[in-house]
């Protein structure tokens, strides 16, 4: 198994840490950038956390949760390099990996359950990128601002 960097900010704190457990159960080193706490706290600094220790090699992929997934997601995004995708089911989930060679999965957890963001988690591990036609679009994203 791999790394996997997780972060959140406190509105993302309580399903970033059942998914460290969950994680851990799985086999995977987990690398938890924090925050620890249900204190309020800003997400931009989880984002790039996450999203740096990815670009750096410390995590092979990462995971970040907020309220809704969309505020750390653009956070995230921010770090070059990185392709954040903020997901609401298992389909997104696995299409984010397979057609966007996603490496960050972002969740919210003010808007799934437990189950159906650990369903998301696994179906964007298990997925594989396509490559092909899509490798030409990542390829352009991924030369957007650099």
């Amino acid at each position: 198994m791999f790394t996997i960097a997780l972060g959140s900010d406190h509105a993302g704190f309580a399903l970033k840490a059942h998914l460290v457990e969950v994680l851990g159960f799985l086999g995977y080193e987990v690398l938890d950038l924090g925050t620890h706490s249900s204190d309020r706290v800003d997400y931009p600094q989880f984002g790039d956390a996450v999203g740096r220790a990815v670009v750096s090699g410390g995590a092979e992929m990462g995971i970040c949760v907020c309220g809704t997934g969309l505020g750390i997601a653009m956070a995230a995004n921010k770090v070059p390099g990185i392709r954040a995708a903020p997901v609401h089911d298992v389909t997104s989930a696995r299409m984010a990996k397979e057609h966007n060679d996603c490496n960050v999965l972002c969740l919210g957890e003010r808007l799934m359950g437990i189950t159906v963001a650990e369903d998301c988690v696994k179906a964007w591990l298990n997925a594989t990128f396509e490559g092909g036609r899509h490798q030409r679009r990542v390829s352009k994203l991924d030369a957007l601002g650099g």
